[in-house]
């Protein structure tokens, strides 16, 4: 007698795909607004997506692009950039996004280590591109999202608009029908520490991710939502949204590169958008402008700030307009979502100020997400809000190996070290209290760069800060900071120190304080490898000593 061991179910692949002939056949009409580079409005929906998808998937094979393949874009969040998303993927190649805001050498470096055959870029970054294109070998062919006509060549290399590759091709091509693990999609590592790291998205951990992220307890999607992904469709997918939308029927509203908190709400209130997700300093920017003229778009409910920690101030004063700050945390690693600060039932026994303390904390771990964290020597900590150590995660959608790299990034039980020190609470609640390249070590207690940064961005005059660790002969390591203020807001050390006397321990108040305009990175956050390399040159900003401060134990 023969035991059955294995289910009797289809083996339907989870590939994008799928996701968007889905769309197409439940939402043919369901519209996709997009802001174009010259500032006017286009419009499309989903079943005119899918049919131009597959034109591009068609010229694709028609060159000899193949499974393994990279397909490189360069280009901000529009219906071009959609269209080569699921074009390159639905043909079973592999979608590697690049992030214009890189150096053009780090551009170079990431081409080179990806080979990418193609790339299709927006007009905008011909310059760009041509500063490099006799340093990109792998590149036979640039396409140009462009209604222009005609394109010169850029460098040697063989340039054409995405029209005329695709434009007078049949929709008919292969289309989906490979397996669910073949890769999907590429994304590099911002680099702090070093060369970026390619991270190789699977169609089926994409598709996962998308399922998880849009559950009821996370972003919640459905076809009555108008969606506008602020962040970037080359930070890790978009946060998956470009999947997540389409799979709910949702609206799509594509800001481009206008990201200014004016351009931003324009369109916002133009096209009804009730859901956005970004970096917190374009949403600060969002914010500044609603509270000075007294209201908010009608239709907006939600939003998702990730990238950095979020403000309690911040999150007051969207509430105070009905708009409900939902704060995520994760990585490129991650796909990237890793967790999200969800109602739990027992909020309303909660106090205002417990409930916005769990809200800007970073949120429990999404289901499909399995996290702990451990001492230096491996030791699983209890979840007791006290203990900090690594965090570490494990999940369908988490990096087992980086791209081109030889070794598993991944511990003997599958665990991903983030790089983060963290504190997790009874109820599973993430609170992240530095990365682990940031914490100050003073005295052989740590200071949180992030809890420190967070305390001087409570004051009304500064805008942004940056903690850093000094070496000190006593102490190992002592705290200092450089700070952006307001242009209007004249601001002085003992200001400074005088605004946290009150809340931090004594022995965190910063030995220095400089003032400068802080450098930002590709993901919009404060660079810190370069404002070390400020620091350690002659051009950095000049700091001011504070009264020396008597070490004290917590």
């Amino acid at each position: 007698m023969t035991t059955q061991t294995d289910g009797l179910m289809q083996d339907w692949a989870l590939t994008a795909d799928k996701i968007l002939t889905s769309a197409a056949a439940q939402f043919p009409d369901t519209r996709i607004v997009v802001r174009r580079e010259g500032g006017d409005i286009g419009r499309s929906n989903y079943a005119e997506l899918e049919q131009n998808a597959r034109r591009i998937a068609h010229a694709l094979h028609n060159f000899g692009i193949s499974g393994s393949d990279r397909v490189a874009t360069l280009m901000w969040n529009n219906y071009h950039h959609l269209l080569t998303w699921y074009g390159v993927m639905g043909m079973g190649a592999v979608l590697h996004t690049l992030n214009p805001r890189l150096h053009s050498g780090q551009l170079a470096w990431i081409i080179n280590d990806a080979k990418d055959r193609i790339l299709v870029i927006e007009k905008g970054f011909t310059g760009l591109i041509g500063e490099i294109a006799d340093k990109i070998p792998s590149v036979e062919l640039i396409l140009i999202a462009t209604d222009d006509v005609d394109v010169a060549p850029i460098g040697n290399i063989p340039t054409k608009t995405l029209m005329e590759f695709a434009g007078g091709v049949s929709p008919d091509t292969v289309w989906g029908g490979f397996d669910e693990n073949r890769a999907g999609s590429l994304c590099y590592t911002s680099g702090t520490t070093g060369n970026p790291k390619g991270v190789l998205y699977s169609h089926r951990s994409n598709f996962l991710h998308a399922l998880v992220a849009n559950q009821t307890n996370a972003f919640g999607l459905s076809a009555m939502d108008v969606v506008m992904p602020i962040v970037p469709m080359f930070h890790a997918n978009a946060w998956g949204l470009p999947f997540i939308a389409p799979m709910a029927g949702a609206a799509l509203v594509m800001p481009g590169s206008r990201l200014d908190g004016g351009s931003v709400l324009e369109l916002i209130e133009q096209e009804g958008v009730t859901f956005t997700a970004g970096v917190p300093t374009v949403l600060q920017d969002v914010l500044r402008i609603i509270t000075e003229r007294g209201s908010a778009p009608e239709t907006l409910r939600r939003i998702v700030i990730g990238g950095s920690a979020v403000s309690t101030d911040m999150v007051r004063a969207f509430d105070a307009f009905d708009i409900r700050v939902i704060h995520g945390w994760g990585m490129t690693e991650m796909s990237p979502l890793g967790a999200i600060s969800m109602v739990l039932p027992d909020e309303a026994a909660l106090g205002n100020e417990e409930k916005l303390a769990r809200r800007c904390r970073q949120g429990r771990t999404v289901f499909g997400v399995e996290a702990k964290i451990v001492d230096e020597a491996g030791k699983v900590l209890p979840n007791d809000n006290k203990a900090a150590g690594a965090l570490l995660v494990r999940g369908p959608a988490v990096v087992k190996r980086y791209f081109n790299h030889q070794k598993d990034a991944v511990d003997a039980d599958g665990f991903f070290d983030t790089g983060d020190i963290a504190k997790i609470d009874e109820h599973g609640f993430i609170q992240l209290v530095d990365r682990s390249k940031d914490v100050i070590k003073s005295g052989g207690e740590w200071i949180s760069s992030i809890a420190l940064e967070d305390a001087l961005c409570s004051h009304p005059s500064i805008r942004r800060a940056a903690a850093l660790a000094r070496s000190d002969e006593k102490w190992g390591e002592r705290p200092i900071v450089i700070l952006e203020v307001e242009d209007d807001d004249p601001l002085g050390t003992s200001d400074v120190i005088e605004h946290l006397r009150p809340l931090i321990p004594k022995w965190w108040l910063p030995d220095a304080v400089g003032f400068a305009q802080l450098p930002l990175g590709a993901t919009g956050k404060i660079d810190k490898m370069k404002l070390r390399a400020m620091l350690d040159g002659s051009e950095g900003p000049e700091l001011i000593p504070t009264v020396p401060v008597k070490k004290e134990t917590a």
